[in-house]
């Protein structure tokens, strides 16, 4: 029955934004303390339990791993009441673990929705990465061109040198080759320690964020979360799953996927309407981070809807006891 009722994203939005903050809030006491594992913890229990509020008949496509390795919020888990829409829902719980406990900037809570059987499950393995914001033609970049090639095109369609572009890049050894590539240009690259979903959406809001094009390879839920806010931001983006051995293989297998070495455009990644939420844990580009006062705990979201383009900024104070 639940197939059938169609999946009202206005009415759903406000509900994953709620989401999102109690994940965010429940972490805030963890900012800074060194205790990566308790800071995700307590992020999985609060965005569980609110999850199991809303009135969906949900399953997560995108989580905290497969149900062999995840107690809760595992790739396969149904949330939600039952009744309503039955959704997709892809979410990292807290996305910078390692940004919390060393209270380091870009940490967030990050959620997507969308209609059953439209976002890619995504295997927990590598993903190669190529994003930019909205405002260019088509497929002015791809996956086929080197790194510089990739600057130059960009900086054509800006209409800039490309020494005025700038790439954002995970701070990863694998990634030493790109690097050189796009500083043979004469790009800027700011590098990122974690927290590519952000490092992604940076891209749609250059004018904030002075980002100009996210690449490299990071994990491949992270990619479906990020191709979500794309969708609702405005932007293209490309992802390639990379497999390091036969046990990954057989991860993307599982997940139903047959082609390889297909290259997912951000609309194969998201096949329909979606709705996204983000709320900020440690401050960042996109949010602020969470905010302690007496009495209170102050966040800020990012909640969007694909179908309208519309992007909110919501700011929560909420009283908490002194306990």
């Amino acid at each position: 029955m639940a197939d059938k009722v169609v999946f009202q994203d206005r009415m759903l939005s406000l509900g994953l934004a709620r989401v999102s903050e109690a994940a965010a809030m429940a972490s805030a006491t963890l900012v800074g303390r060194g205790d990566e594992k308790a800071a995700d913890q307590a992020a999985v229990n609060a965005m569980r339990d609110q999850l199991n509020l809303l009135e969906i008949h949900g399953t997560v496509v995108i989580g905290e791993g497969e149900r062999d390795e995840a107690p809760m919020l595992y790739i396969g888990e149904e949330v939600g009441t039952g009744e309503g829409p039955a959704v997709d829902i892809a979410l990292d719980p807290l996305e910078g673990t390692t940004l919390t406990a060393k209270d380091m900037p870009n940490a967030l809570t990050v959620i997507a929705m969308a209609p059953r059987g439209t976002l890619l499950h995504a295997p927990d393995v590598y993903m190669e990465k190529l994003a930019i914001g909205p405002g260019y033609p088509k497929d002015v970049v791809s996956m086929a061109m080197s790194p510089a090639e990739r600057v130059k095109a960009l900086a054509k369609a800006r209409g800039c040198k490309m020494a005025d572009i700038t790439v954002c890049v995970l701070e990863r050894p694998r990634h030493e080759e790109m690097i050189e590539g796009i500083r043979s240009t004469g790009a800027a690259i700011r590098l990122i320690t974690d927290g590519d979903v952000a490092g992604v959406i940076h891209c749609a809001e250059a004018d904030i964020t002075g980002i100009d094009m996210y690449m490299g390879s990071g994990g491949a839920p992270e990619g479906v979360l990020a191709a979500s806010a794309l969708k609702c931001m405005g932007g293209q983006m490309w992802g390639q799953l990379t497999f390091r051995n036969d046990d990954e293989r057989g991860r993307a297998a599982k997940a139903g996927i047959t082609d390889l070495d297909r290259i997912y455009t951000r609309d194969e990644m998201v096949t329909a309407d979606v709705i996204f939420a983000a709320t900020g844990v440690t401050d960042g580009s996109i949010v602020s981070g969470i905010k302690r006062e007496p009495g209170f705990l102050t966040t800020e979201t990012l909640l969007m809807r694909s179908k309208t383009g519309s992007v909110r900024r919501m700011i929560y104070r909420n009283p908490v006891s002194a306990s």
